[in-house]
This record gives C-alpha cells, structure tokens and sequence, in this order.
C-alpha cells in the first residue's frame, strides 16, 4: 500500500511513517520541515530504514505539490499543520492558511488525483472550545466533569474558540463533508494529549515532553493556571495502531469523527500528579514558575473513546505511568538533541 504521510517528519508523523515502513508499505512523507525537531526526526528515519521512504519537502499550502505527489496514493494521513493555540491568536493568517486551506488543499489534491484513498485527518479536542457550559467541579488536587463519567463524546457541541480551534474545526468539518458531497473516504481523529518518544516538545505544545526535556536538561517550567487541568493522556504507540486500523476498516468508518484520547482510565493533572511521577523519575524537586491562564485552555479534557471502542476495536494500552517512564528514559539516552 502507497501511504503518503503529510508532516511525516513531525512527532507523530516519523512515528507513523517507521511503524508503516516496519510494515512493508510504501511511504511518502511530505513536510516542509518548519517544525522544531523535524531534520532529527528525518534523519532518524534515514538511518533505521534508508532508501525505502520517499520524502518530498514541500508545503501543503503549494497545492500544485500535492498534486504531483498524489496520484496511486492509497491512503492519506494528513497530519501536517500549525499546532499551538498561542501562535493562531499571534498570527491568525498563518494559522487559516496553514490548518484551514492546507488541509483544504490536500482534500482537493486527493478528489481529483486519488479519490478512493482512504483520508485521515488528525483534529483536535480543542474542536470542542472552552466547553463554559460544562460544569466542572475541584476534587482534592484536580478538576473533574460534573455530569460526563465517560467524557466528552463526539455528539458534544463544536465550539472552536481560539483561532486554531476555527482553522482545526473548519478542516475538520470539510474532512467529513467530502466524503458526503464527494464520496471520498474520509475519517476525522479529535486527538488529545498525545505523547512519546521523538517528541520534542515546547512551552506552547507538546507539554509532556517538553516537561520532561526541561526537568532532564535542569530548565525551568512554566505551568499557566493552577496546574490542577486534568488531560487524557494517549501514547504515540496507541495513536499510530489507530490509523492502522482506521485505514482497515475506512469503508465502515468513512465520513466519521472519532475521539482518540487515553480516555477516563489514563488522566493526569498536568503538574500537581504529574509533577509527583516527574520528580520521582527525576530525583529531585523541580524549578517552575507560574504564569495566568491561556486563552481555550480547558480544565479538564478528557475525551469519551468508546466510539473507536465500538467502530475500530481500539482502545489504549500504554498507562501514563508507563509511557512517560518510557519518554523519560529516551530524553536521558538523547540529551544532545535538546
């Protein structure tokens, strides 16, 4: 199977493109390597698996380049894009390009060039908004749903909230859209809290890791809010044997949003638990300092996964302690990338 990988050299990304390259596919990866990371990452890739990937650096707001890139593609999984709500409130325009017509463009690219590919696109629980109207309650050191044991499921109101809420939610939507106005098969992941090895996190997203960077390279943290927000954390692992059997079941799925999150079994409040494993992993207190809540920063976001139960037999397996020990180990064992 020809697998094109849009931002196949991010996080996500290279993860995905080694464990569909271990499974003896064909792999396009299309990335213009703005992201932090993204050269290591590749280089990584050409080292375990040389000759046998494709990479293309190009843009997904350069349509002509999709479209030369597209033809015998059997399946898309778009995972390029700007990632940080903090960057769409600096530049909104750039976000809309990015994150609304970049994925606009890969749709277009696949409907004319190959429309049986199965497409996945990787959203976001921020899809969700601030979710005001939820009740959220404090217990002990974390917050909680009042009224949601489960999460949020997929039939909760979209809200988008902060310029990258709008360009994620507006992909999103024109994901599910083309495979009702177009037949195209087409699978929306809502994606939370993802973490692992080869992330290289930032202040701005991809706060487990970068976390555990700044506590291995004795760098100060900046928790906003009261760091009681509680996420559901989903390792790199259980992400990537998701798109493998979205791809397999596309036919069943097509036209679908999907929430892919560690669900309520696999929580962590972002520093008053996490910073206890944290320190434990480290061996001593770390140095942090604390700044004002975010805009779209939601409390508590922990996403209702018993559709992808039910649809695609998935659920997770890493627990957060297991994964972050694993995260951890890789951060020590790779300091000079940091």
């Amino acid at each position: 199977m020809k697998i094109l990988i849009t931002g196949g050299a991010g996080f996500i990304g290279c993860n995905s493109a080694d464990y569909f390259i271990k499974q003896g596919h064909d792999i396009l990866i299309y990335d213009n390597l703005s992201r932090s990371g993204g050269e290591s990452n590749l280089s990584w890739l050409r080292e375990n698996h040389t000759d046998i990937f494709t990479f293309i650096k190009a843009d997904i707001r350069d349509f002509d380049a999709l479209c030369a890139v597209m033809p015998g593609v059997d399946a898309v999984i778009h995972l390029a894009g700007q990632v940080a709500v903090t960057t769409s409130v600096a530049n909104p325009r750039e976000d809309f390009e990015i994150n609304a017509l970049g994925t606009f463009n890969v749709l277009e690219a696949a409907r004319l060039h190959a429309p049986q590919a199965a497409f996945l696109y990787a959203s976001t629980n921020k899809v969700y908004g601030g979710m005001e109207d939820v009740k959220i309650v404090l217990e002990d050191d974390r917050y909680a749903y009042a009224e949601y044991p489960m999460g949020i499921a997929e039939t909760a109101v979209l809200d988008f909230h902060s310029p990258y809420g709008c360009s994620k939610g507006a992909g999103d939507q024109y994901v599910m859209d083309y495979a009702r106005i177009y037949g195209m098969r087409t699978l929306v992941f809502r994606q939370s809290a993802i973490y692992g090895r080869r992330q290289f996190g930032v202040e701005d997203q991809g706060w487990v890791s970068h976390f555990i960077i700044a506590a291995v390279m004795e760098r100060q943290i900046s928790i906003f809010g009261d760091g009681k927000q509680v996420r559901d954390m989903l390792h790199i692992s259980d992400v990537v044997r998701a798109y493998e059997l979205g791809i397999q079941h596309i036919d069943t799925v097509s036209g679908t949003a999907i929430n892919l999150g560690g669900g309520t079994a696999n929580t962590l409040s972002i520093w008053s638990e996490f910073s206890e494993l944290l320190e434990e992993l480290h061996g001593h207190p770390l140095s942090v300092k604390w700044g004002e809540w975010r805009p779209g920063d939601q409390k508590v976001f922990i996403a209702d996964v018993r559709r992808a139960k039910a649809m695609l037999n998935w659920e997770p397996t890493i627990s957060p302690i297991d994964g972050v020990h694993d995260l951890y180990q890789w951060v020590v064992e790779n300091k000079a990338l940091f």
